[in-house]
């Protein structure tokens, strides 16, 4: 844990580098944006096209890695729990596969159990505000206000001092969202691999969820389920097997930025293990 710590220092001082280099006064556009993309296929890479690539490029937000490499990242978005995180967790700990969790203030209240769990097994919390707003509506101080609501009661409940990937609720964002967040020390993630697995009640069935994720599967994926539908929790060890069957390796969020940074390898074994 400490070597996660450690490297998240480290991203977070360097997001906030980041965030200080771009003018503060900067009158970035108000439009908002609905993240989206062309669904991978065949293997080959999700693609969100050159307008919303040059956008997050320039904050450094990040959707995908590598082309080059068979790696995948689980991202989950928790907004309330609906009984099956728990089983999710089990498959995460069985496979020895991390993942990202993003929460919302409701989950931190409700789940607090599964989200000391989380951070025990060595999984990374990333804030996806506290309230679950439209951020790209706010001003700049709601947006700040919704994070550090987040990060504050994260820290009351699990000691983590606090988030450095945050995920705009509903994939709703701006150019003022990213600056904002470059400023507080967060990074926005994307994702690249989605599918409608957000309602609670409309059971597909386990190779619905399966049959998505396989046909999406690409090098450098960064994946987002949502961990209140029951297909996800029984199609993820499915998913897991025959991805690493296909030759993925399964890694967290912070080997994706040391990655595109293009950090050197020694940084993340710089931290004395426990």
């Amino acid at each position: 844990m400490w070597k996660q710590h450690i490297v998240g220092a480290v991203i977070a001082t360097f997001i906030i580098a980041a965030g200080i280099s771009i003018n503060p006064y900067f009158a970035a556009g108000s439009d908002e944006h609905h993240w989206g993309f062309k669904r991978a296929k065949n293997g080959e890479q999700a693609e969100a096209g050159a307008q919303l690539d040059q956008l997050l490029d320039k904050y450094g937000a990040i959707y995908k890695g590598k082309a080059e490499k068979k790696i995948a990242y689980l991202t989950f978005d928790n907004g309330y729990e609906n009984g099956f995180t728990e089983s999710i967790l089990d498959t995460l700990e069985k496979e020895d596969v991390p993942a990202t969790f993003f929460l919302t203030g409701h989950y931190l209240d409700s789940a607090s159990d599964l989200v000391k769990r989380m951070v025990k097994d060595g999984h990374t919390i990333g804030n996806h505000s506290y309230g679950h707003p439209n951020m790209a509506r706010l001003s700049p101080e709601g947006m700040r206000a919704e994070w550090r609501k987040f990060d504050g009661k994260l820290r009351e409940l699990t000691g983590i001092d606090r988030t450095t990937y945050a995920r705009p609720p509903e994939g709703t964002f701006n150019a003022k969202l990213l600056e904002v967040g470059n400023a507080e020390g967060y990074r926005h993630i994307f994702w690249s691999v989605a599918f409608k697995d957000w309602m609670k009640d409309e059971r597909r069935g386990a190779d619905y969820a399966y049959n998505a994720l396989m046909e999406q599967l690409h090098p450098g994926a960064v994946i987002l389920m949502h961990t209140v539908a029951q297909d996800n929790a029984e199609a993820l060890p499915m998913f897991i097997a025959e991805a690493k069957k296909q030759g993925y390796t399964f890694l967290s969020l912070d080997d994706l930025v040391l990655e595109y940074e293009d950090f050197p390898v020694a940084l993340q074994s710089s931290a004395p293990s426990l």
